[in-house]
Protein backbone atom coordinates (compact mmCIF):
# COMPACT_ATOMS: atom_id res chain seq x y z
CA UNK A 1 0.00 0.00 0.00
CA UNK A 2 3.07 2.20 0.34
CA UNK A 3 4.21 1.63 -2.47
CA UNK A 4 0.74 2.80 -4.08
CA UNK A 5 1.41 6.04 -2.34
CA UNK A 6 5.01 6.45 -3.35
CA UNK A 7 3.73 6.14 -7.15
CA UNK A 8 0.72 8.48 -6.67
CA UNK A 9 2.65 10.92 -4.72
CA UNK A 10 4.72 10.79 -7.54
CA UNK A 11 2.30 12.07 -10.08
CA UNK A 12 1.93 15.38 -7.81
CA UNK A 13 5.06 16.77 -9.02
CA UNK A 14 5.46 19.16 -11.72
CA UNK A 15 7.40 18.37 -14.45
CA UNK A 16 10.88 20.08 -15.68
CA UNK A 17 9.83 19.95 -18.87
CA UNK A 18 6.28 20.17 -20.24
CA UNK A 19 6.04 17.62 -23.00
CA UNK A 20 1.63 17.39 -23.35
CA UNK A 21 -1.39 20.10 -21.83
CA UNK A 22 -3.53 20.66 -19.33
CA UNK A 23 -6.60 18.31 -20.57
CA UNK A 24 -3.72 15.95 -20.94
CA UNK A 25 -2.71 16.14 -17.69
CA UNK A 26 -6.03 15.87 -16.11
CA UNK A 27 -6.28 12.08 -17.50
CA UNK A 28 -3.51 10.84 -16.24
CA UNK A 29 -2.94 12.84 -13.41
CA UNK A 30 -5.78 14.15 -11.85
CA UNK A 31 -8.18 11.18 -12.14
CA UNK A 32 -5.08 8.68 -11.64
CA UNK A 33 -4.70 10.19 -8.26
CA UNK A 34 -8.76 10.10 -7.60
CA UNK A 35 -9.49 6.96 -8.61
CA UNK A 36 -6.40 4.94 -6.95
CA UNK A 37 -7.12 6.89 -3.68
CA UNK A 38 -10.90 6.22 -4.05
CA UNK A 39 -9.24 2.80 -4.50
CA UNK A 40 -7.62 2.40 -1.22
CA UNK A 41 -10.25 3.66 0.68
CA UNK A 42 -12.74 1.16 -0.27
CA UNK A 43 -10.13 -1.17 0.26
CA UNK A 44 -9.28 -0.12 3.84
CA UNK A 45 -12.70 -0.33 4.48
CA UNK A 46 -13.21 -3.65 2.62
CA UNK A 47 -10.10 -5.49 4.38
CA UNK A 48 -9.52 -3.71 7.72
CA UNK A 49 -12.92 -2.91 8.26
CA UNK A 50 -16.29 -4.86 8.92
CA UNK A 51 -18.13 -4.37 4.96
CA UNK A 52 -21.33 -6.23 5.71
CA UNK A 53 -23.27 -7.42 9.41
CA UNK A 54 -26.19 -10.04 8.75
CA UNK A 55 -28.54 -10.79 11.21
CA UNK A 56 -30.08 -14.22 11.34
CA UNK A 57 -31.32 -16.97 13.98
CA UNK A 58 -29.77 -20.56 13.63
CA UNK A 59 -27.00 -19.31 11.44
CA UNK A 60 -23.24 -18.10 13.43
CA UNK A 61 -22.98 -14.85 12.05
CA UNK A 62 -19.33 -14.82 10.82
CA UNK A 63 -20.78 -17.47 9.02
CA UNK A 64 -23.36 -15.70 7.67
CA UNK A 65 -21.35 -12.65 6.85
CA UNK A 66 -18.88 -14.45 4.52
CA UNK A 67 -21.47 -16.32 2.88
CA UNK A 68 -23.59 -13.52 1.90
CA UNK A 69 -20.11 -11.65 1.07
CA UNK A 70 -18.92 -14.00 -1.23
CA UNK A 71 -22.51 -15.05 -2.75
CA UNK A 72 -24.19 -11.05 -2.96
CA UNK A 73 -27.22 -9.99 -1.53
CA UNK A 74 -30.39 -9.11 -2.70
CA UNK A 75 -32.99 -6.37 -2.65
CA UNK A 76 -37.07 -5.94 -4.64
CA UNK A 77 -36.99 -3.48 -6.60
CA UNK A 78 -41.08 -3.07 -6.36
CA UNK A 79 -40.48 -2.33 -3.06
CA UNK A 80 -38.62 0.63 -2.96
CA UNK A 81 -41.40 2.85 -1.75
CA UNK A 82 -43.19 3.19 1.48
CA UNK A 83 -43.15 3.59 5.48
CA UNK A 84 -40.14 2.33 6.88
CA UNK A 85 -41.20 0.43 9.50
CA UNK A 86 -44.44 -0.40 8.80
CA UNK A 87 -44.75 -1.46 5.02
CA UNK A 88 -40.87 -2.52 4.53
CA UNK A 89 -37.79 -2.81 6.93
CA UNK A 90 -35.76 -0.49 4.15
CA UNK A 91 -35.95 0.78 0.65
CA UNK A 92 -35.91 -2.82 -1.18
CA UNK A 93 -36.28 -5.07 2.11
CA UNK A 94 -39.29 -6.29 2.09
CA UNK A 95 -41.58 -10.44 2.28
CA UNK A 96 -41.31 -11.38 -1.32
CA UNK A 97 -42.82 -14.32 -3.34
CA UNK A 98 -40.08 -16.39 -5.73
CA UNK A 99 -41.28 -16.34 -9.09
CA UNK A 100 -43.54 -13.48 -8.80
CA UNK A 101 -41.66 -10.78 -7.62
CA UNK A 102 -38.18 -9.20 -9.11
CA UNK A 103 -35.27 -9.81 -7.54
CA UNK A 104 -32.42 -7.80 -8.14
CA UNK A 105 -28.69 -9.38 -6.74
CA UNK A 106 -25.54 -6.92 -5.82
CA UNK A 107 -22.42 -8.62 -6.43
CA UNK A 108 -20.28 -5.67 -7.48
CA UNK A 109 -18.87 -4.53 -4.27
CA UNK A 110 -16.43 -7.52 -3.87
CA UNK A 111 -15.02 -6.14 -7.17
CA UNK A 112 -14.91 -2.27 -6.50
CA UNK A 113 -11.69 -1.77 -5.41
CA UNK A 114 -10.08 -3.87 -7.95
CA UNK A 115 -12.26 -2.20 -10.60
CA UNK A 116 -11.38 1.56 -9.88
CA UNK A 117 -7.89 0.47 -9.89
CA UNK A 118 -7.73 -1.05 -13.22
CA UNK A 119 -9.55 2.21 -14.06
CA UNK A 120 -6.62 4.08 -13.06
CA UNK A 121 -4.44 1.93 -15.01
CA UNK A 122 -6.28 2.37 -18.31
CA UNK A 123 -6.10 6.13 -17.76
CA UNK A 124 -2.42 5.87 -18.11
CA UNK A 125 -1.70 4.18 -20.53
CA UNK A 126 -1.89 7.19 -23.09
CA UNK A 127 0.31 8.97 -20.55
CA UNK A 128 2.94 5.78 -20.81
CA UNK A 129 2.94 5.71 -24.75
CA UNK A 130 2.92 9.18 -24.96
CA UNK A 131 6.30 9.31 -23.16
CA UNK A 132 7.54 6.49 -25.11
CA UNK A 133 6.78 8.20 -28.57
CA UNK A 134 8.14 11.37 -27.27
CA UNK A 135 11.55 9.69 -26.61
CA UNK A 136 12.72 12.84 -24.12
CA UNK A 137 12.67 14.87 -27.45
CA UNK A 138 11.37 18.35 -25.83
CA UNK A 139 13.63 17.71 -22.94
CA UNK A 140 17.00 17.33 -25.05
CA UNK A 141 16.02 20.91 -27.14
CA UNK A 142 15.30 22.41 -24.41
CA UNK A 143 18.86 22.22 -23.14
CA UNK A 144 18.16 24.24 -20.37
CA UNK A 145 16.84 26.81 -21.76
CA UNK A 146 14.02 27.14 -19.59
CA UNK A 147 16.30 29.21 -16.95
CA UNK A 148 16.38 33.12 -17.20
CA UNK A 149 19.89 33.05 -16.05
CA UNK A 150 22.35 31.50 -18.55
CA UNK A 151 25.61 32.33 -19.53
CA UNK A 152 25.67 34.68 -22.72
CA UNK A 153 28.24 31.85 -24.34
CA UNK A 154 25.97 29.19 -23.16
CA UNK A 155 23.22 30.18 -24.11
CA UNK A 156 24.06 31.54 -28.15
CA UNK A 157 25.76 27.89 -28.61
CA UNK A 158 22.76 26.13 -27.25
CA UNK A 159 20.34 28.94 -29.62
CA UNK A 160 22.60 27.41 -32.72
CA UNK A 161 22.12 23.95 -31.94
CA UNK A 162 18.39 24.32 -31.67
CA UNK A 163 18.03 26.54 -34.09
CA UNK A 164 20.19 24.46 -36.67
CA UNK A 165 18.21 20.92 -35.46
CA UNK A 166 14.68 23.12 -36.36
CA UNK A 167 16.16 24.23 -39.92
CA UNK A 168 17.64 20.74 -40.72
CA UNK A 169 14.64 18.93 -39.57
CA UNK A 170 11.76 21.02 -41.21
CA UNK A 171 9.00 19.15 -42.01
CA UNK A 172 10.12 16.03 -40.77
CA UNK A 173 7.88 16.46 -37.32
CA UNK A 174 4.54 15.54 -38.25
CA UNK A 175 5.16 11.86 -37.69
CA UNK A 176 5.68 13.35 -33.64
CA UNK A 177 2.81 15.55 -33.87
CA UNK A 178 0.15 12.68 -35.17
CA UNK A 179 1.31 10.40 -32.24
CA UNK A 180 0.33 12.75 -29.45
CA UNK A 181 -3.21 13.81 -31.23
CA UNK A 182 -3.60 9.90 -31.71
CA UNK A 183 -2.77 10.02 -27.44
CA UNK A 184 -5.25 12.71 -27.10
CA UNK A 185 -7.72 10.78 -29.46
CA UNK A 186 -7.00 7.70 -26.75
CA UNK A 187 -7.85 10.02 -23.99
CA UNK A 188 -11.10 10.60 -25.13
CA UNK A 189 -11.91 7.06 -26.32
CA UNK A 190 -10.63 5.72 -22.80
CA UNK A 191 -12.80 8.15 -21.02
CA UNK A 192 -16.28 7.54 -22.89
CA UNK A 193 -15.55 3.93 -23.31
CA UNK A 194 -14.94 3.97 -19.52
CA UNK A 195 -18.56 5.36 -18.67
CA UNK A 196 -19.95 2.23 -20.56
CA UNK A 197 -18.11 0.18 -18.56
CA UNK A 198 -18.63 1.60 -15.46
CA UNK A 199 -22.98 1.11 -16.72
CA UNK A 200 -22.23 -2.42 -17.33
CA UNK A 201 -20.31 -2.91 -13.78
CA UNK A 202 -23.19 -1.61 -12.29
CA UNK A 203 -25.85 -3.12 -14.00
CA UNK A 204 -26.66 -0.13 -16.64
CA UNK A 205 -27.74 1.83 -13.33
CA UNK A 206 -24.03 4.40 -13.80
CA UNK A 207 -25.09 6.29 -17.32
CA UNK A 208 -28.47 7.81 -15.12
CA UNK A 209 -27.26 7.79 -12.00
CA UNK A 210 -26.24 11.52 -11.22
CA UNK A 211 -28.43 13.16 -12.92
CA UNK A 212 -31.21 10.98 -11.39
CA UNK A 213 -29.87 11.90 -7.51
CA UNK A 214 -30.01 15.52 -8.54
CA UNK A 215 -33.58 15.11 -9.66
CA UNK A 216 -34.28 12.86 -6.45
CA UNK A 217 -33.35 15.99 -4.57
CA UNK A 218 -36.11 18.21 -6.02
CA UNK A 219 -38.92 15.48 -5.93
CA UNK A 220 -41.29 15.47 -2.91
CA UNK A 221 -40.31 13.08 -0.23
CA UNK A 222 -43.37 10.87 -0.34
CA UNK A 223 -42.95 10.59 -4.12
CA UNK A 224 -39.21 10.36 -4.74
CA UNK A 225 -36.91 7.25 -4.91
CA UNK A 226 -33.42 7.35 -3.81
CA UNK A 227 -31.22 6.20 -6.51
CA UNK A 228 -28.20 5.88 -4.42
CA UNK A 229 -30.34 3.45 -2.32
CA UNK A 230 -31.37 1.59 -5.11
CA UNK A 231 -28.04 0.74 -7.06
CA UNK A 232 -25.76 1.02 -3.43
CA UNK A 233 -28.21 -0.58 -1.06
CA UNK A 234 -27.22 -0.41 2.85
CA UNK A 235 -29.48 -2.65 4.45
CA UNK A 236 -30.02 -5.98 2.02
CA UNK A 237 -31.79 -9.42 2.37
CA UNK A 238 -29.45 -12.89 1.86
CA UNK A 239 -30.73 -16.16 1.47
CA UNK A 240 -28.77 -19.02 3.14
CA UNK A 241 -29.73 -22.72 1.76
CA UNK A 242 -28.83 -25.27 4.93
CA UNK A 243 -29.45 -28.57 5.55
CA UNK A 244 -31.92 -29.77 8.16
CA UNK A 245 -31.97 -33.36 10.36
CA UNK A 246 -33.88 -35.01 7.71
CA UNK A 247 -31.84 -33.84 4.83
CA UNK A 248 -34.36 -31.42 3.50
CA UNK A 249 -33.14 -28.33 2.51
CA UNK A 250 -33.91 -25.18 4.96
CA UNK A 251 -33.95 -21.84 3.89
CA UNK A 252 -33.23 -18.75 6.13
CA UNK A 253 -33.56 -15.60 5.71
CA UNK A 254 -31.03 -12.91 7.07
CA UNK A 255 -31.13 -9.04 6.88
CA UNK A 256 -27.63 -7.78 6.08
CA UNK A 257 -26.24 -4.07 6.42
CA UNK A 258 -23.81 -2.81 4.11
CA UNK A 259 -21.92 0.28 5.48
CA UNK A 260 -19.31 0.09 2.81
CA UNK A 261 -21.60 1.60 0.12
CA UNK A 262 -22.37 4.49 2.38
CA UNK A 263 -18.80 5.17 0.51
CA UNK A 264 -19.54 3.24 -2.73
CA UNK A 265 -22.64 6.09 -3.50
CA UNK A 266 -20.27 8.76 -2.54
CA UNK A 267 -17.77 8.10 -4.74
CA UNK A 268 -19.66 7.09 -7.93
CA UNK A 269 -22.07 10.42 -7.48
CA UNK A 270 -18.34 12.12 -7.56
CA UNK A 271 -16.99 9.72 -10.61
CA UNK A 272 -20.48 10.44 -12.78
CA UNK A 273 -19.67 14.14 -12.82
CA UNK A 274 -15.81 13.93 -13.17
CA UNK A 275 -16.15 11.53 -16.44
CA UNK A 276 -18.96 13.42 -17.55
CA UNK A 277 -17.03 16.88 -17.55
CA UNK A 278 -14.29 15.13 -18.76
CA UNK A 279 -15.28 13.86 -21.86
CA UNK A 280 -16.89 17.17 -22.50
CA UNK A 281 -13.22 18.80 -22.13
CA UNK A 282 -11.68 16.38 -24.03
CA UNK A 283 -14.44 16.12 -26.85
CA UNK A 284 -13.78 19.95 -27.30
CA UNK A 285 -9.91 19.52 -27.24
CA UNK A 286 -10.27 17.03 -30.26
CA UNK A 287 -12.53 19.46 -31.97
CA UNK A 288 -9.87 21.93 -31.34
CA UNK A 289 -7.17 19.75 -32.25
CA UNK A 290 -9.33 18.95 -36.13
CA UNK A 291 -9.48 23.10 -36.33
CA UNK A 292 -5.70 23.11 -35.72
CA UNK A 293 -4.76 20.71 -38.10
CA UNK A 294 -6.93 21.97 -40.63
CA UNK A 295 -6.45 25.61 -40.37
CA UNK A 296 -3.26 27.33 -41.11
CA UNK A 297 -4.62 30.59 -40.11
CA UNK A 298 -5.49 29.26 -37.04
CA UNK A 299 -1.97 28.49 -36.51
CA UNK A 300 -0.39 31.39 -36.87
CA UNK A 301 -2.72 32.92 -34.82
CA UNK A 302 -1.59 30.47 -31.75
CA UNK A 303 2.12 30.47 -32.54
CA UNK A 304 1.53 34.42 -32.20
CA UNK A 305 -0.12 33.87 -29.14
CA UNK A 306 2.85 31.35 -27.82
CA UNK A 307 5.12 34.41 -28.98
CA UNK A 308 4.31 37.58 -27.72
CA UNK A 309 8.05 39.13 -27.33
CA UNK A 310 8.44 38.27 -31.16
CA UNK A 311 7.61 40.56 -34.11
CA UNK A 312 4.75 39.18 -36.22
CA UNK A 313 6.89 39.41 -39.50
CA UNK A 314 9.35 37.28 -37.80
CA UNK A 315 6.21 34.93 -36.73
CA UNK A 316 4.76 34.55 -40.07
CA UNK A 317 8.02 34.32 -42.12
CA UNK A 318 8.25 31.29 -39.87
CA UNK A 319 4.96 29.98 -40.15
CA UNK A 320 4.89 30.35 -44.64
CA UNK A 321 7.74 27.43 -43.69
CA UNK A 322 6.05 25.38 -40.98
CA UNK A 323 3.71 22.36 -41.51
CA UNK A 324 1.63 21.00 -38.66
CA UNK A 325 4.70 19.21 -36.79
CA UNK A 326 7.02 22.00 -36.82
CA UNK A 327 4.37 24.44 -35.59
CA UNK A 328 3.31 21.98 -32.61
CA UNK A 329 7.78 21.68 -31.90
CA UNK A 330 7.84 25.70 -31.58
CA UNK A 331 4.57 25.29 -29.45
CA UNK A 332 5.88 22.98 -27.29
CA UNK A 333 9.57 24.85 -27.07
CA UNK A 334 7.38 27.66 -26.17
CA UNK A 335 5.86 26.32 -22.75
CA UNK A 336 9.25 25.17 -21.94
CA UNK A 337 12.15 27.82 -22.22
CA UNK A 338 12.20 31.51 -20.93
CA UNK A 339 9.89 34.19 -23.40
CA UNK A 340 12.96 36.13 -23.58
CA UNK A 341 15.44 33.70 -25.30
CA UNK A 342 12.34 32.01 -27.03
CA UNK A 343 11.92 35.33 -28.67
CA UNK A 344 15.64 35.14 -29.77
CA UNK A 345 14.91 31.70 -31.16
CA UNK A 346 12.28 33.23 -32.80
CA UNK A 347 14.37 35.70 -34.68
CA UNK A 348 16.89 33.73 -35.32
CA UNK A 349 14.82 31.27 -36.93
CA UNK A 350 13.29 34.46 -38.85
CA UNK A 351 16.83 35.03 -40.47
CA UNK A 352 17.43 31.65 -41.66
CA UNK A 353 14.71 31.43 -43.58
CA UNK A 354 14.49 34.85 -45.09
CA UNK A 355 17.85 33.87 -45.98
CA UNK A 356 16.88 30.62 -48.01
CA UNK A 357 14.44 32.23 -49.43
CA UNK A 358 16.32 35.26 -51.14
CA UNK A 359 18.79 32.38 -52.10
Amino acid sequence: MFDVFGSVKGLLKIDQVCIDNNVFRLHYKATVIILVAFSLLVTSRQYIGDPIDCIVDEIPLNVMDTYCWIYSTFTIPNRLTGRIGQDLVQPGVASHVDGKDEVKYHKYYQWVCFVLFFQAMLFYIPRYLWKTWEGGRIKMLVLDLNCPIVSEDCKTDRKKLLVDYFTSNLHMQNFYAVRFFICEALNFINVVGQIFFMDFFLDGEFSTYGSEVIHFTEMEPEERVDPMARVFPKVTKCTFHKYGPSGSVQKFDGLCVLPLNIVNEKIYVFLWFWFIILSILSGISLIYRAAVVMGPKLRLYLLRARSRLAANVEIETIARKCQIGDWFILCQLAKNIDPLIYKEIISDLAKKFEGKESV
